[in-house]
């Protein structure tokens, strides 16, 4: 059997705005997991927009393509063109369970949820010429799920082909996030086996790594033995997790120790009334000055997430978070618009009150402004998230949060790691044309190292009482 698997590009990946890198970081890990479950006399083409140009001229038995919000149109036109070619056609992912009644009018079959449970149940189904419209995820576990087709990946295209996911959803529940709609009906949040965490580990060529987990903190015994089975791999890996889990006495140290240099960090708003509204708990009463430093004291960079257009916001919260952001050190910062994605409770209340302006799935990208906001104009919005961007990554800017940090191999790292993020577009942009972009990850395990690899930890660290943001 002829299987096409196809990652289409995001919207905003092809606007005037495109960041090369951005898009050449990860490969569709997603698509090869799922490829993992076809026969090895089955033929597959995994297929990514975002770093090849699609072969449209094929004739596959099976294309099967993974929807994000906004690649949702680019999906649907090639969906439409394989079904109009003969092949049967297969969507799943996160756009197509938020809104199934739409993606069903472009494909044979669509998947609700993850796809663990229901994929062998498909191609068992499709092979024997009864295929169903609907396959809805509901037994949740990775157990005995074989591991990722890796050989499918074309490695050479991307910065970061060590990506690796060893659990699934999350544990908290904040009203903007898609993961609840997602992951509707069952569990949410659920991981491997350690045992089989570390042996996909082992498979990964060279020291670097990245979680790509939405929070690989979120079960604390399975992460702590996760981190104790990392030691002694000479791995350096980058991975996210929580305020909360950072001020966790114990648990950032094993990771540390086991190879943790580069930390995301959602902390969304600095104000307290934000955090309540988004159902954001576990970032409520924390102290987020106490989590940097804890992550700086223990060479752990951090990339901080910050979200614009909450009901509290007005004019003034773009230059407080940036300033803010500069005067902790932090060393890199993202920062999006409120997007109220379709199966989020965000979305619902949005409908509710009629403030959304717009059902074009490309705006939905976090840099464009669908919803009427409570205390400030759309166009404001927009314009102060660009301004924070451009403000927060000045080189005046980039020196002063730098110069947070009390050592000078700590500032070097800080200028290096922010300033080839955003100021090396022109290198970037041409390696990607030379398709020689992984051959920078020799220098990214350098910085995420550190000049001085034997910087000494903080001794006897006592945790005070959390405060208020």
């Amino acid at each position: 059997m002829k299987v096409k698997m196809i990652l289409p590009a995001l919207t905003e990946a092809l606007s005037p705005f495109w960041r090369p890198i951005k898009y050449h970081l990860f490969p569709p890990l997603g698509l090869a997991s799922i490829a993992a479950f076809f026969d090895e006399s089955d033929e597959i083409d995994l297929q990514d927009e975002h770093v090849e140009t699609l072969n449209l001229n094929d004739d596959p038995d099976l294309v099967i393509i993974q929807v994000y919000i906004t690649s949702a149109y680019r999906a649907y036109q090639l969906a439409d063109y394989y079904r109009q070619k003969g092949s049967y056609v297969v969507l799943g992912g996160l756009h197509v369970t938020a809104l199934p009644q739409e993606a069903a009018h472009h494909a044979d079959t669509i998947f609700l949820g993850p796809g663990e449970d229901t994929w062998p149940l498909f191609l068992q189904d499709f092979k024997t010429g009864n295929p169903q419209k609907i396959y809805q995820s509901k037994q949740r576990s990775l157990e005995d799920v074989p591991p990722v087709r890796r050989d499918l990946i074309k490695r050479n295209l991307y910065l970061v082909p060590n990506s690796i996911v060893v659990s699934r959803g999350c544990p908290h529940h904040c009203d903007f996030c898609y993961k609840d709609a997602f992951y509707r009906p069952g569990k949410s949040f659920y991981t491997q086996k350690v045992d089989d965490a570390l042996a996909e580990i082992e498979r990964l060529p060279g020291k670097h790594l990245y979680f790509l987990d939405d929070h690989l903190f979120g079960n604390e015994v399975f992460s702590s033995a996760l981190f104790e089975g990392m030691k002694g791999m000479g791995r350096v890996w980058q991975a996210a997790a929580t305020v909360e889990s950072i001020l966790k006495p114990g648990l950032l140290e094993k990771a540390v120790e086991s190879g943790l240099r580069s930390l995301f960090v959602g902390f969304e708003t600095l104000d307290f009334n934000n955090l309540k509204e988004q159902h954001k708990y576990h970032n409520l009463n924390r102290d987020y000055s106490l989590a940097i430093k804890r992550l700086h004291d223990h060479n752990v960079m951090v990339n901080s997430s910050f979200v614009f257009g909450m009901d509290n916001d007005d004019e003034t919260v773009f230059q407080r978070t940036v300033d803010w952001a500069i005067s902790q050190g932090l060393e890199t910062a993202t920062f999006h618009i409120l997007t109220p994605y379709p199966g989020t409770p965000l979305y619902d209340r949005m409908v509710a009150e009629n403030r959304l302006i717009t059902d074009n799935w490309d705006l939905y990208d976090t840099r464009h402004v669908v919803y009427r906001p409570a205390k400030i104009s759309p166009e404001a919005l927009e314009s102060g998230y660009w301004q924070a961007y451009q403000d927060f990554y000045r080189w005046g800017s980039i020196f002063q949060g730098a110069w947070v940090k009390s050592d000078w191999n700590s500032r070097l790292r800080h200028l290096v790691y922010a300033g080839a993020w955003k100021k090396c577009e022109p290198i970037w942009d041409m390696l990607i044309r030379l398709k020689q972009v992984n051959h920078l990850i020799p220098a990214l395990e350098q910085v995420l190292m550190g000049f001085n690899s034997n910087k000494s930890l903080p001794e006897n660290e006592i945790i005070p009482r959390f405060n208020k943001v």
